[in-house]
């Protein structure tokens, strides 16, 4: 695997599609491939190991070339498609085709190849998890946006399929989560074991091996970002990271603010001390970016 250190030959830029792979090399050519496993592993066995190729995130679409190019041994970063966007931006483009977009993403290897991780391929059983645990979501939202219709008004001449609509979501929802149990029962029984220890919920649990990298696979964490102009300094808030974590650990940090003694204590000394409760809204936080009795204005160390 090329170390980001090595010279590189050639960057490639991959728009991926649901059905083409439009493809973008450093020396201008251009083409399109099949969006099938033989064409595409016809493709990287075809590169050298010392190219380098980007891709954007587009919903899974992208998981046969990133398998192709590791079993082929070639270099590849998937990147993320916001910041692919703003760099794209950056030079006044406002058009958008595909091989505008595969030409964006070689420059953007190009221009940053030192700093880009390479892809490294996720074990099957997360992966597997993974889609349960998605899947489990979507059911839960659904559940609760078809019983929010049921206690609509005049949603009575509906209530026999809106009912046995949430009998339906209730058996598929329990069979999702006999599948999580039995995999978490597997070998990665360790580390939801150990993760409902530190933080006291299997569900939480089993999202954080699901949704997110190992430890150690993580590139940076998720510091509270300056917003500083003259004499102004604003709230620092965090941004970017997995959403679907952030949601999780965020109920789980209600939860342990409520029902943990030592959290709680924790929670209340950064109160006093001037650290926005986790219950106030977002305006009023804004609203209280100037008094420095209401307002942390530097990232705090947890002690």
């Amino acid at each position: 695997m090329l170390h980001p250190a090595t010279p590189v030959s050639r960057f490639i830029g991959c728009d991926v599609g649901n059905r083409h792979r439009r493809l973008r090399f450093m020396t201008g050519r251009s083409r399109s491939i099949a969006n099938e496993p033989q064409a595409l592993s016809d493709f990287a066995s075809g590169l050298e190991a010392t190219c380098f190729v980007v891709c954007e995130a587009t919903g899974g679409y992208e998981g046969a070339l990133l398998a192709a190019l590791l079993a082929a041994g070639v270099p590849v970063h998937r990147a993320d498609a916001r910041k692919v966007k703003a760099f794209i931006r950056s030079f006044g483009t406002i058009g958008k085709t595909d091989a505008i977009d595969a030409r964006a993403l070689a420059r953007y290897g190009k221009d940053r190849c030192a700093e880009l991780a390479r892809w490294q391929a996720r074990d099957a059983e997360r992966l597997r998890l993974q889609v349960f645990v998605l899947i489990r979501r979507d059911m839960v939202r659904g559940r609760l946006a078809y019983a929010n219709r049921r206690a609509a008004p005049c949603a009575e001449p509906a209530y026999a399929h809106l009912d046995a609509l949430l009998e339906s979501f209730d058996a598929q929802i329990k069979a999702v989560d006999a599948d999580i149990a039995a995999l978490t029962a597997q070998p990665i029984a360790r580390a939801a074991k150990a993760l409902v220890a530190i933080e006291g919920g299997a569900k939480t649990a089993t999202a954080r091996i699901a949704l997110a990298p190992p430890p150690g696979r993580c590139p940076r964490g998720l510091a509270p970002h300056p917003k500083q102009s003259g004499e102004t300094d604003a709230y620092r808030r965090t941004r970017d990271g997995r959403a679907e974590v952030k949601r999780v650990l965020f109920m789980a940090a209600l939860a342990a603010r409520k029902h943990n003694p030592t959290l709680k204590a924790f929670y209340q000394r950064l109160v006093q001390v001037g650290k926005n409760p986790s219950s106030r809204s977002p305006q009023s936080r804004e609203n209280s970016s100037s008094s420095p009795t209401t307002n942390l204005k530097r990232p705090m160390p947890f002690k």
